[in-house]
């Protein structure tokens, strides 16, 4: 058993990854700092009150399931999904792939928000499953507001692997927010996923990774935590080893540190 990702989940990611960086107004809010270590960077996070986040989210996503709203983002709704076309193009591969078939494990994958701004274009596939790992709270808000006979929730990787077979392992705007992101790329490769993707992963201008502190605009909601800016040849090297590279592309985020989102799609080697 892969035990060292569970308490990840548990204790570490923020319980939404899209931070609506278009929206910060003020040069207090952004990411700031340059930190030696996970723990330096902690003691000037003050960490997100999840309850209230959790509840925002929900009553938002609620609203995009009964067709009162047509998408949510970091527990706002918008009237318009800008979507990850190449993510949206790589899921449709791999269902061709499969058959007109496909199963997707969204790790932090909030209460769903890929899945409702996807589901549509997923309609007309022979079979659809879509399993989130979240935190605790999430999982269970999930389990009772949101699963349906497509949409699942778990805990962690390894129950979810129990019940569901997925063709690939979906990370959106996820991999940063975790405090030993290295030792769980290593560990990633271990689960034998098809494929991967990466979408709105952070790096860095110039190579050297930083660790800054994101503080969150309160529009949104009151939060503070750590996050990765990665260096692009580091990360990639552990993956290459037992993935092949299908395809790299920009995501759309943009940050007041120099640095480029990117997304990246992989195969595993035969």
């Amino acid at each position: 058993m892969l035990t060292y990702i569970k308490p990840i989940i548990k204790d570490f990611i923020p319980p939404i990854f899209f931070k609506a960086y278009q929206q910060i107004r003020c040069s207090h809010y952004g990411l700031f700092g340059n930190y030696p270590s996970w723990e330096a960077a902690m003691k000037d996070a003050v960490g997100y009150d999840s309850d209230v986040i959790i509840n925002q989210v929900r009553d938002s996503l609620l609203k995009v399931k009964e067709g009162k709203a047509i998408g949510e983002k970091d527990s706002c709704l918008f009237e318009k999904i800008q979507y990850s076309w190449p993510v949206l193009a790589g899921l449709l591969r791999i269902a061709s792939i499969k058959g007109n078939k496909l199963s997707v494990l969204d790790f932090g994958g909030s209460l769903g928000s890929y899945y409702y701004q996807l589901r549509h274009f997923l309609s007309d596939l022979d079979e659809l499953r879509w399993s989130i790992v979240e935190q605790e709270k999430f999982v269970r808000c999930g389990q009772e507001l949101f699963e349906n006979n497509q949409l699942k929730f778990y805990y962690d990787i390894e129950t979810c692997l129990i019940e569901e077979n997925p063709d690939v392992i979906l990370f959106s705007g996820v991999i940063q927010y975790l405090p030993y992101p290295y030792g769980f790329l290593e560990n990633l490769v271990k689960y034998n996923f098809e494929y991967i993707i990466f979408d709105r992963t952070p790096f860095i201008e110039g190579g050297q990774e930083r660790l800054t502190v994101q503080k969150v605009h309160p529009s949104i909601y009151e939060a503070s935590m750590p996050a990765y800016f990665f260096n692009q040849d580091k990360f990639l090297s552990y993956l290459e080893k037992f993935y092949d590279l299908l395809v790299e592309f920009e995501s759309q985020d943009r940050v007041n540190i120099p640095s480029q989102f990117k997304g990246f799609i992989f195969k595993k080697q035969q």
